[in-house]
């Protein structure tokens, strides 16, 4: 994990990072051995690094939390969720280039 604004969530505190968050926050359904997944993280980490402050940009391994990934009918991956004042707000699935994933959240970057 690189960066401030970057967070690894998981089964047990998938609520407070992010349900219960002040921010939008992103989050990326991901796994070891997905290649697209991989082809999205750089994606992801710049999204945490330009949006400091106006989203929370997550990042959850599928494998290591079944629990969430089920609750979110996480079916294919790489999924990339916007979530606002705890709810789904977006959602896209598969590896876009970052132009993509950016217009397909909603995000703007002020």
């Amino acid at each position: 994990m690189s960066g401030d604004n970057l967070v690894e969530v998981t089964d047990d505190n998938f609520e407070s990072e992010v349900l219960q968050s002040d921010l939008p926050v992103v989050v990326d359904f991901w796994a070891e051995w997905c290649a697209p997944c991989r082809m999205v993280t750089p994606v992801i980490e710049e999204l945490a690094e330009e949006m400091l402050g106006q989203i929370k940009v997550a990042k959850l391994n599928v494998d290591q939390n079944r629990q969430t990934a089920a609750k979110y009918d996480i079916m294919s991956i790489p999924t990339v969720i916007l979530f606002e004042t705890g709810e789904v707000s977006k959602q896209v699935i598969g590896a876009l280039p970052k132009e993509s994933l950016v217009k397909e959240l909603g995000l703007v970057a002020s």
